[in-house]
């Protein structure tokens, strides 16, 4: 047997790997997994489609397909008035959850510290430990999860190479406001930390409210390095395709590693979405999508014992079972699962030390016929 010392001896089965399991063990209906259970617009498959017999099937340049690029350029501008080069400011990756491994790998070190927002998604802090860096984590507790930006300005020092954010927010489903922008800005100001902004919600944003971008700040956006994904925004996350933007200063970087460890994205994907990105109404309308699913679950769900906390953006809606049960959320997502039937995400999970708030996570890209059959099982508790 060959001897070895594990870079993450730590590391368990994904949160999302068990919760599909204890589904299927339960024939439980699956809200825990963020995936919609519909089909991307058939416009978007015709276009895939035509590109494919089209023979745009060899390798794309090793920053994307500069059509693809440039259609998100104008994308940016069309949404945050932020001009962007094609040529050095975006890259197009194998998903998000790529983009920001290779953002991580490519300026994370032995001992360096990088600051994560805790409830996280599961992605950050193996990315960080991987190459050697600290998680410095920052834990939001419920049921406000209210950012205190004096305590999180305390954690920076001079070992801090990194702070990354999120938002709309995964699991809380909070946005950053104009004011929490400008206050991470000035925490930010003068120091030499790289800013990570994982932005893939950001169409899914609700009740009138603008998603406030890295994009909107220039000082945020010199330093920052900011993730976003097709498959969360066109219902369509198996295809693993999403981008980054950043200065060139700091892209010139990101691409030095990006090449060696995928060089390049699948192509004909990358035609059709340069030419469905055209039409701002294929994405401008889904907030009000998803916020019409947001309100039906909840409405579903008032006559349980659940508590609904406020759900900003994102397609994740938080549950409080205080008044239901005390046991931890882990197990509390069991017996769900074993004796009504009905599966979501303990929250316990996206903390490091697993914080304990008492509350699941469900998501409600569904049909109305699940989130409704499911609502009626969970009022049932």
């Amino acid at each position: 047997m060959i001897d070895y010392s594990s870079k993450l001896p730590d590391t368990e089965v994904s949160i999302f790997a068990k919760v599909s399991q204890l589904a299927k063990e339960n024939s439980a209906i699956n809200l825990g997994q963020g995936y919609p259970n519909f089909d991307c617009d058939d416009a978007l498959k015709e276009l895939i489609t035509y590109f494919l017999n089209k023979g745009k099937n060899q390798y794309c340049a090793m920053a994307g397909l500069l059509e693809l690029r440039e259609s998100i350029a104008d994308k940016i501008f069309k949404e945050y008035e932020c001009k962007i080069d094609a040529e050095t400011n975006i890259t197009i990756t194998a998903g998000a959850t790529q983009a920001l491994f290779t953002s991580i790998s490519a300026f994370v070190k032995m001992g360096d510290e990088v600051i994560v927002i805790e409830p996280a998604y599961d992605s950050y802090v193996p990315s960080i430990q991987v190459c050697g860096g600290i998680p410095i984590c920052y834990a939001l507790k419920g049921p406000d999860f209210k950012m205190d930006w004096s305590k999180f300005a305390a954690l920076l020092n001079d070992k801090t190479r990194m702070v990354i954010i999120n938002s709309p927010h995964n699991p809380i489903g909070k946005i950053f406001t104009e004011d929490d922008m400008l206050q991470l800005q000035n925490v930010l100001k003068g120091t030499n930390v790289i800013l990570l902004s994982d932005e893939v919600y950001e169409h899914l944003v609700f009740d009138g409210n603008k998603h406030q971008s890295v994009l909107r700040f220039p000082d945020l956006f010199d330093r920052s390095l900011i993730v976003y994904s097709f498959g969360k925004t066109f219902h369509s996350t198996g295809w693993k395709i999403g981008y980054c933007i950043g200065p060139e200063h700091l892209m010139k970087e990101f691409r030095n590693v990006h090449q060696w460890n995928v060089f390049s994205v699948n192509s004909f994907i990358q035609y059709a979405l340069a030419e469905y990105l055209k039409n701002p109404a294929n994405y401008n309308q889904l907030s009000g999508f998803y916020q019409s699913k947001r309100d039906y679950f909840n409405t579903q769900m008032k006559s349980s014992r659940f508590k609904a906390l406020g759900c900003e953006g994102t397609y994740f809606q938080l549950f409080d079972y205080s008044q239901i049960s005390d046991l931890g959320d882990i197990k509390f997502n069991e017996l769900l699962a074993r004796e009504y039937g009905v599966v979501g995400i303990p929250v316990s999970v996206f903390y490091k030390e697993q914080f304990q708030n008492n509350v699941l996570r469900f998501c409600f890209a569904k049909t109305e016929d699940m989130l409704g059959q499911a609502a009626q099982l969970l009022c049932r508790v």
